[in-house]
């Protein structure tokens, strides 16, 4: 294992912050959805990275970062069936639309011990 983390330059890539405000008492109901989606994200290669996050200060936002491999693999992400799906169960659970800060990511740094770790469920 080297010492330094592992670093990557990221060309092209597309990525999104949501913040997600659910309504009062559904914040498990919509982890329930994220999760689901989650699970099948085989079914977009293109996306390389979803992360659902509780906010630790307030109960009623849920933020997700996801990041694409080019806008290619976005698009592919909104025509995908669990998206589809996903959107669809959201509404009850949501208290406002989603707010959406686009990016493009240019660097990444990770510590090597983090892919050492035991990620299964």
């Amino acid at each position: 294992m080297s010492e330094g983390p592992v670093q990557a330059l990221l060309p092209g890539r597309h990525a999104l912050l949501v913040r997600l405000t659910c309504q009062a008492g559904r914040r498990a109901a919509l982890l329930d959805v994220l999760n689901t989606y989650a699970d099948g994200l085989a079914e977009e290669p293109g996306t390389e990275l979803f992360v659902v996050s509780v906010d630790p200060d307030d109960d009623a936002l849920v933020w997700l970062y996801e990041m694409f491999r080019d806008d290619e693999a976005e698009q592919a992400h909104r025509a995908a069936g669990g998206f589809a799906r996903m959107v669809q169960a959201m509404p009850d659970l949501l208290a406002s639309p989603p707010a959406l800060l686009r990016m493009e990511p240019l660097r990444m740094a990770m510590q090597e011990a983090v892919l050492a770790e035991d990620w299964s469920f």
